[in-house]
């Protein structure tokens, strides 16, 4: 069996890569690093440190690379995948529709098998996403014949992976916890599931309770903690306060999740108390720069941040610490990030409601706009 994975980078590796391998794939990664997708290739293998006292380790084998600027090679290898899987970003899924769509063309020609294309990415419906960038680069009869051999099951994934600092290029360390979760309903008839992969009918609830739980609390440590002038997420999460403002944030998620979805409140409450364990995982050394990087995605109408922070005010819950943290992810302000870099320009010429109102779609006159502004005051004085 053979996927196709789009994304050679340390959660590709460290998580996607690592699964697809141990239940029996060839990995082929796709990616545009030379140096990655080189050693890939010599190697035909890499190593994976747990963040665990004991610093456990794993070789994956049976995986290699292509370039994935040679358009023909990763069309080539859409067309023979048993599985093509992406964490690329979900930004750059558009970039990588024309290699999937010709070789999905070419499948559909031969008359291919059933294939699945998996997006995980930190986002709602990212293969849904990427089904519509891949099917508008598909002629009309492609696309008839590919809705009837083509499935994109969207998916929910979950590991912290911070940023590296290995000689080895190749060697990534992750967080010992991981779920990967998958619609079965979007997936074909006699699908073969693999091992490492949770399937549920409704994605929904696992896909927002982890958005609005681990991406919420993970973007909300990183921006308080860097207002705060810590370096990491762990410094960060020694300081009372800023758990306490992390902790109301997942409470007010917590609420709109239970609200919506049905859950156990209790159960939930046990679901918060180990991602801030993860938070605090002391073999992990985790940027704030890294978790707060681009914020103007972070502060989107559907992101981790805003689309909780609605759906609390739609249900009459709180939402002091929402708005406690879109307001430090204002204050972000580095220069090597371009959207920090944007962000501070707007608000440094236009003013920081002017600048909520066009990243975060919120207008100008509602209670929650005003309530990010008066924590942004509360911070900047």
């Amino acid at each position: 069996m053979r996927a196709v994975h789009f994304g050679a980078g340390n959660i590709g590796r460290g998580f996607i890569g690592l699964i697809l391998s141990r239940a029996g794939y060839e990995v082929v990664f796709s990616d545009v690093n030379e140096t990655l997708v080189s050693e890939l290739r010599r190697r035909k293998q890499y190593t994976v440190e747990l963040a665990n006292d004991t610093k456990d380790t794993e070789t994956v084998t049976n995986v290699t690379a292509i370039d994935g600027r040679d358009a023909s090679a990763v069309a080539d290898a859409v067309d023979h995948a048993d599985l093509v899987t992406t964490a690329v970003g979900v930004s750059i899924l558009r970039h990588i529709a024309a290699g999937i769509a010709e070789g999905i063309a070419r499948r559909v020609e031969r008359g291919a098998g059933p294939l699945h294309v998996i997006a995980c990415e930190n986002a709602i419906g990212g293969s849904a996403q990427l089904k519509e960038h891949v099917f508008a680069l598909l002629d009309e009869a492609t696309r008839a014949k590919a809705e009837a051999s083509v499935y994109f099951p969207n998916a929910a994934v979950d590991r912290i992976v911070p940023i590296q600092h290995h000689e080895d290029p190749l060697h990534v360390q992750v967080e010992p916890f991981y779920e990967w979760v998958v619609d079965r309903s979007q997936m074909a008839p006699d699908h073969q599931e693999i091992e490492g992969i949770l399937y549920v009918q409704d994605l929904e609830p696992y896909i927002e309770r982890k958005l609005f739980t681990v991406n919420t609390g993970h973007c909300v440590a990183a921006y308080i903690g860097y207002v705060a002038g810590y370096a990491t997420i762990q410094e960060a999460m020694k300081d009372t306060k800023v758990v306490d403002s992390i902790h109301g944030a997942l409470e007010e998620t917590g609420a709109v999740l239970v609200k919506r979805f049905g859950l156990n409140q209790g159960e939930h409450k046990k679901y918060i108390a180990k991602i801030l364990d993860r938070f605090r995982n002391p073999n992990l050394t985790d940027e704030v720069t890294r978790v707060g990087r681009s914020p103007l995605r972070k502060l989107s109408p559907n992101d981790r941040l805003v689309r909780p922070a609605l759906q609390a005010q739609e249900y009459g819950i709180p939402t002091d610490h929402l708005a406690l943290g879109m307001a430090a992810a204002c204050k972000f302000d580095i220069t090597e990030d371009p959207e920090a870099v944007e962000l501070q320009q707007v608000i440094r010429s236009q003013g920081v409601s002017e600048a909520l109102t066009r990243y975060t779609s919120i207008p100008a006159d509602d209670p929650l706009h005003r309530q990010i502004l008066e924590q942004y005051d509360i911070i900047s004085s």
